[in-house]
């Protein structure tokens, strides 16, 4: 019964977009293995069926069950690996990559986009010392692991394709090294595209909750750069309500900062305060130091000793 319920649904949902099978499933599964999923004579791997879910903008905890042994410790690695990519340690994240690399199967189109996106985030040894990709390494990295499942991505149409949480991640990435890159009008062009796309796709699901504040901070923090304020703030604003409802606060503080910066930018320097002391006790609350050092640092930069907390 689970299995039949999980394929009408998708089945049910597909229709709703209207997709064809072999476009759902492009990059993930064969059409044939897509068929039997909807009719209920096979289900793919946990990877697989989790993809699918996300790219018709479902909820993808109910599959957890389905873990195998080996997915399961995948899953693990994977995990832990998410930890080193946001905490920037490369040093406990590559040793576990490559204890990934050693039990993926060849096949696991999105366990290797997976690894290649962490390795575009984590560096790479060399003569024994880590050192970072390239500019030019990190696109050709991240956009092969974004063709591992959408060969025909195209980055200047990303609202007309179909991804999962984790492909949009990918994109992401893209943005941030065009954005490193110095092109930031490129970037803010695959931050609206991504965000516009999560809007539609991911609306009111929980799922989407970890990449729409991430999107909007990284969107926000590149118009600022071009000095776009005020629309900054409002970008900022949409990423800050994901934060609070869904409770992810891993990017609230950067982003209630980057709201203050905005606002003495735009000589409103009683609300840049307002908002200042709140990026600042948040980053004290849940510890995040590398963000509480830029923030003292913009306080004292654009308001020197003429503040108070």
């Amino acid at each position: 019964m689970k299995k039949l319920f999980i394929g009408e649904v998708i089945r049910k949902r597909r229709m709703e977009l209207g997709l064809k099978q072999y476009e759902l499933c492009e990059g993930i599964c064969e059409p044939v293995t897509m068929s039997r999923l909807e009719t209920g004579k096979q289900t793919p791997s946990y990877n697989k069926l989790k993809t699918i879910l996300q790219r018709l903008g479902l909820p993808d905890d109910q599959c957890y069950m389905l873990l195998s042994k080996n997915e399961m410790l995948i899953s693990d690695l994977q995990t832990e690996i998410t930890s080193c990519n946001v905490l920037k340690d490369p040093e406990r994240g590559l040793p576990k990559i490559e204890e990934l690399e050693k039990i993926v199967e060849p096949d696991d189109t999105l366990t290797r986009q997976f690894i290649l996106r962490s390795k575009a985030s984590l560096g790479k040894k060399e003569n024994g010392q880590i050192v970072s990709y390239t500019l030019n390494e990190k696109l050709d990295i991240l956009f092969e692991a974004i063709r591992l499942t959408t060969p025909n991505f195209d980055i200047d149409a990303i609202y007309e394709g179909l991804y999962s949480i984790d492909e949009i991640k990918v994109i992401n990435q893209i943005a941030h090294v065009y954005s490193d890159f110095g092109e930031n009008k490129k970037a803010i062009d695959i931050y609206y595209q991504l965000l516009k796309y999560i809007k539609k796709h991911f609306q009111n699901i929980l799922q989407s909750s970890g990449v729409l504040p991430l999107v909007a901070f990284n969107y926000a923090r590149e118009l600022v750069l071009i000095g776009h304020y005020a629309e900054a703030v409002e970008i900022a604003e949409t990423g800050w309500q994901a934060c609070v409802q869904y409770g992810q606060y891993y990017t609230l503080p950067a982003t209630i900062a980057l709201i203050a910066e905005c606002y003495h930018f735009l000589e409103e320097d009683d609300k840049s305060k307002i908002f200042y002391r709140q990026a600042y006790y948040l980053c004290q609350a849940i510890n995040d130091k590398g963000c509480l050092n830029t923030v003292v640092s913009e306080i004292q930069k654009y308001f020197g000793n003429d503040f108070s907390f």
